[in-house]
């Protein structure tokens, strides 16, 4: 039954419904429209409930069930709604089955259980739920169609009584009496027999109260009014029930049944996600084994510290400690993969509640950030790439608007920018006639498939042949303008009209603005608008501190926020071209769910790359971080922000909380007396509980305020005590997010836009102001708001403060990946990449918003503060991991070892230790998705980026904070296609290599000096050799891929690095067998060979 959130009523003299408290007052609906939705089961209508409110079955769906057919399928059936397959909620009047949970909210002790009355005995249970029921009418019956009685149609009084009992309450108007239907007005068609009554027999009352006046109860049921304000509310929250337009049918309503668009309305409003828990067959015995692990560790570690090595203390105690860090970590990795879950986004929902025919888009409006830096190693052919598969996504064009930020304010970016507008011009319309993918060209004309396939239409292939030449004509004009940048004029560049670039001086040079597509009179060349496309470098001066790539972001957010004002943000790296054109709508799947999206600050899909080779020696596709650790954390509070690929709810980033869920009243516990010292300690706790509560959301909860205080300001308050309320409140918005009123009330609006009548100029204007470099002194820009610094992995520190605020994240993997780009395929570029990821971790952890002591008390959960623990705390692992993989080959050379010999029960506990670790790997796989090839390869780069990357990180860090040396940050160089995997041989020097290439020397030569000690010592000491072996041969296999990429393609390695690793390895063995201090100190031990050497 579709009532549109509004109160239902009846008179007692016409012969239909009425409905009131709606914006349509007085207008008549028949019962036959009110009683519309016909249950999927048996064919009959859905009744009203008692309460005014129409029977729902499930409330995770609403499948259109009956009341007769709902309690068939609690008793008899399988309890579960036919749709959405979710158990059978029961519902006040039902008697409780099998499998039902208590319920706090249901107070319904007299229908709870299964009585049946000595006056019920002879009546079929399918009969006697619908005794006082509100409307039992079903199927087509004219007699109750709601007809009026000006048609030949007996008068509805006739049969059916009034609340009042047929006697009219002066005080009550005739038209605003309510009906109570018995079961007898029922004629039509049931599935359901019921006994019937002959009307012309009267009714006799039975009233409880017989003296008690009617009038007393006022108009309706009890509470009328307010259970049916929260019938809507529920109605608004969970379903969106989508409303008839009915004022333009002249008061026949009875057409609106008939519209073929009405199933797809019941579509419409279902969820428009729903989350996919990994099955239980395989994440219940991966939770086993992880208890299991556990427990393995503690009789590991009880085993370990209680038989240490007394000829080799030192190297004992180093190994234990080293293992307690590697417990440690484990532990703080592994328990925020507990709840794991993937989503599923509905298009097509999305679609029918959004976008219906014949009207505009509903859909949000989305500004999609590009950021570039460099052209030279982000070539301007790859960014515009980006640019045009932005361009280009299926999104209504007015509701899409791109941003290219410069934050080099390179001319050949502009210029770049300028041909990709034009080329746009003619590649847009041919992306979105035919619906190819990707819509980035280069890829799209570079794939090894059939173009043809699907491709029916016969214009399809001359258009494509002369869409890639003109592309191709595009590529040698960008490179055109590459080679010509390669030399710098002496006096700098000029523009078209002679004005030198105002951004020769890369450090010092004004804000620049450049609305390419989007504005009046550039169309496509069919004639169709294109999205908006502008071009922004901000403000540098000398003496600034432009906090880099998140200065740069939060300058966008600014401009974009005069311009168009999303609100929400799609912000990708310019090698990051969209791969899937419905991106954006599977985000708004999220962020538009009313019932999931207002807690959502942002949607994180995963990064997947191109042109890595086959087996991704270097781990640059990151599967186990992508397809198994950010599904354990969706299941908690949500992903981390990885930088690129994440659609922000615009109104979360200026660092506004969450909105709070209101709880329902708890009821009071009625089963004890009052003085039970039970009951009052439980209150007297939650009431403590509850002012904590308060007291820790005071803080949190005061920006909210402000915003809340100015609207009602705005709303039209007076008085000398409000303006000065309006004062303070917009002094305290400046401090938070800057000078400009543009921008402020800009942040007032949670749903985003501009205000209207105001001239592009005079917007171009304010955003030239607020990119300024001088714009964030004495704000909260870069604090509290936008994204925060402090970091050079600012991706990290911006999500966490999301979270501290009580918003949660989601993480969102399409069948087709979303987004793709270029990955460092060398190793090299890729251990310099894995350096700034580590150092930006060891700059959280000495500020102050180190998880570990940042954000309690805010809504950031447990284990997902585990999880950012983890993310920080890592580089630290390079140390306990180099002196563990050194072990080995003091071990080999000194003839020592970490264990002493080993017995049965320690057998026993290292076997099961081994089997641990190797079947949680296997069941991660399992349920991750990930194949072997990938975990291993993420072990072995696990080992070699922390000898190497992790530990530069952590030097570099501590000199910043100790001595403040600052460290310059490096852009990934992103190089253009030169040729399959051209660059994954390519060899670049740098001080990187040095340690982990120390380690594999170093374990290559204890295993030749254990292996010919061996030889030389006889039989009895090849069993102590081999738990030695088997620790050094660890460390090399982990170290064969940086092997590997030393050798390169021509299987040689480097002078310089063979030179240096040689001498220190010489070095330290040298000086250890110098010092060795894991021996005995009570001399050496002087023993008579048997010869004599006085007979000679």
């Amino acid at each position: 039954m579709h009532t549109g959130g509004r109160l239902i009523a009846g008179s007692h003299n016409r012969n239909e419904f009425v409905l009131i408290n709606a914006e349509e007052n007085g207008r008549i609906k028949s019962v036959r429209e009110l009683s519309g939705q016909i249950c999927q089961i048996c064919g009959d209508e859905i009744e009203v409930t008692v309460d005014g409110e129409p029977f729902v079955a499930c409330n995770e769906c609403a499948f259109p069930v009956c009341r007769p057919c709902y309690e068939y399928e609690r008793k008899e059936g399988n309890q579960a709604c036919p749709q959405c397959k979710t158990r059978f909620k029961r519902i006040k009047g039902s008697s409780r089955v099998e499998g039902d949970e208590d319920e706090d909210d249901t107070d319904d002790l007299d229908n709870e259980f299964d009585y049946d009355p000595d006056a019920m005995r002879h009546q079929p249970i399918s009969d006697s739920l619908f005794a006082g029921r509100l409307n039992t009418g079903r199927g087509s019956n004219a007699n109750i169609s709601g007809t009026n009685s000006e048609n030949g149609s007996p008068p509805l009084n006739s049969e059916i009584p009034l609340l009042t009992y047929g006697e009219e309450d002066p005080e009550i108007s005739s038209d605003r009496h309510a009906l109570i239907v018995p079961p007898y007005a029922n004629h039509g068609n049931r599935v359901h027999p019921m006994p019937y009554t002959d009307p012309s027999i009267p009714l006799q009352p039975r009233p409880m109260v017989p003296k008690k006046d009617i009038a007393v109860y006022g108009y309706g049921s009890v509470a009328w009014k307010d259970r049916m304000e929260e019938w809507k509310k529920r109605q608004s929250d969970k379903l969106q029930v989508v409303k008839h337009d009915g004022d333009s049918n002249d008061g026949n309503f009875g057409d609106e049944f008939d519209d073929p668009d009405l199933p797809m309305m019941d579509e419409g409003r279902q969820p428009l996600s729903r989350k996919i828990p990994v099955p239980s067959s395989k994440i219940n015995p991966y939770r086993i084994i992880i208890i299991l692990r556990l427990v393995i560790l503690g009789l590991f570690f009880h085993y370990r510290i209680l038989h240490p090595v007394n000829d080799a203390y030192g190297l004992w105690l180093t190994s234990v400690i080293c293992e307690i860090w590697f417990a440690v970590s484990w532990i703080m990795d592994q328990f925020p993969k507990w709840y794991p879950i993937t989503r599923e986004t509905y298009l097509d929902r999305l679609s029918l509640r959004y976008e219906k025919e014949g009207k505009p888009s509903e859909l949000s409006c989305v500004d999609v950030f590009v950021s570039t830096v460099d052209p030279m190693k982000e070539p301007p052919l790859i960014t515009a790439n980006t640019v045009l598969s932005i361009l280009a996504v299926d999104y209504p064009v007015d509701k899409v608007a791109c941003y290219v930020s410069d934050d080099g304010a390179a001319m050949l970016t502009f210029e770049a920018l300028s041909e990709t507008s034009e080329f746009a011009r003619k590649w847009v319309p041919f992306c979105k006639k035919y619906n190819i993918e990707p819509r980035a060209p280069e890829w799209y004309f570079g794939q090894k498939m059939d173009y043809l396939k699907n491709k029916v239409h016969p214009a399809f292939v001359r258009e494509r042949r002369a869409i890639k030449r003109d592309y191709e004509e595009f590529k040698v004009r960008i490179n055109s303008l590459v080679a010509t940048a390669q030399k710098v004029p002496e006096d700098g560049w000029t523009m078209q009209d002679g004005t030198p670039w105002p951004g020769n001086n890369v450090r010092d040079h004004p804000g620049m603005i450049q609305v390419f597509l989007g504005h009046d009179g550039v169309r496509d060349v069919e004639g169709n608008e294109l999205p908006r496309l502008v071009y922004v470098s901000r403000e540098k001066r000398p003496g600034f501190d432009h906090h880099k790539k998140a200065g740069a972001m939060n300058s966008l957010v600014r401009a974009a926020a005069i311009i168009t004002n999303a609100p929400y943000l799609l912000n990708v790296d310019c090698d990051h071209y969209i791969n899937n054109s419905k991106a954006l709508r599977e985000a708004m799947c999220f962020m538009m769910d009313p019932q999931l999206g207002k807690k959502i600050c942002y949607v994180q899909f995963p990064q997947r790359f191109d042109g890595i080779d086959r087996h991704d020696r270097y781990s640059n596709r990151n599967v186990v971080f992508f397809d198994i650790n950010m599904k354990g954390l969706d299941g908690l509070q949500g992903p981390i922000y990885v930088g690129t690929g994440c659609v922000f709810r615009r109104y979360a980033l200026y660092g506004y909380d969450a909105p709070v869920k209101k709880k329902a009243p708890s009821k009071t516990c009625n089963c004890l007396p009052k003085w039970c010292c039970l009951c009052f300690g439980s209150r007297k706790k939650k009431n403590l509980n509850n002012k904590k509560d308060k007291k820790k959301k005071v803080k949190h909860s005061e920006t909210s305020k402000q915003i809340h205080a100015l609207e009602n300001i705005e709303a039209g308050n007076e008085g000398s005590n409000i303006e000065k309320s309006s004062n303070l409140t917009q002094l305290k918005l400046e401090k938070r997010f800057g000078q400009s009123p543009v921008f402020v009330a800009s942040t007032l609006l949670e749903n985003g836009g501009v205000p209207h009548g105001v001239s592009p100029a005079s917007l171009l204007k304010e955003a030239i102001q607020v990119i300024s470099c001088g714009y964030e002194d004495k704000t909260e820009w870069g604090k509290e708001v936008g994204w925060i610094y402090g970091s050079v992995t600012e991706d990290i520190l911006t999500g966490f403060k999301m979270h501290c605020h009580g918003w949660r994240s989601v993480y969102c993997i399409p069948k087709r990946p979303a987004f793709k780009g270029s990955a460092p395929i060398n190793l090299s570029d890729r251990l310099h990449q894995v350096l700034r990821w580590a150092l930006g971790s060891v700059e959280i952890f000495f500020s102050k918003h180190c998880p570990i002591w940042y954000g309690y008390g805010g809504g950031l959960k447990l284990l997902e503060r585990f999880s950012y623990i983890n993310s920080v705390v890592y580089p630290w692992t390079s140390l306990p991991l180099i002196v563990y993989c050194t072990l080995p080959a003091i071990c080999l050379l000194t003839g020592k070892f970490i264990v002493p010999e080993i017995s049965n029960y320690a057998s026993l506990v290292f076997m099961a230790l081994f089997i641990s670790i190797a079947a949680t790997g296997i069941l991660e796989m399992q349920w991750g998705g990930v194949g072997i090839d990938d975990w291993w390869r993420n072990e072995q780069f696990w080992v070699i980026g922390g000898a190497s990357s992790h530990l530069f990180a952590l030097f570099q860090g501590l000199l910043k904070v100790l001595a403040g040396v600052d460290t310059n940050f490096t852009v990934t160089s992103k190089a253009a296609d030169d040729g399959e995997f051209s660059e994954l041989y390519v060899f670049k020097w740098t001080s990187l290599l040095i340690p982990p290439m120390t380690l594999l020397i170093m374990n290559i030569v204890g295993v030749i000096v254990g292996v010919s000690d061996a030889i030389n010592n006889g039989y009895d000491s090849w069993g102590p050799l081999f738990g030695r072996l088997f620790f050094a041969l660890w460390v090399i296999i982990h170290l064969y891929p940086f092997l590997k990429g030393l050798l390169g393609k021509q299987d040689r390695m480097p002078t310089i690095v063979l030179v240096w690793s040689i001498l220190l390895a010489s070095i330290l063995t040298l000086l250890w067998v110098r010092v060795n201090p894991f021996v005995s100190r009570d001399g050496p031990v002087l023993e008579i060979c048997g010869l004599n050497c006085d007979e000679s």
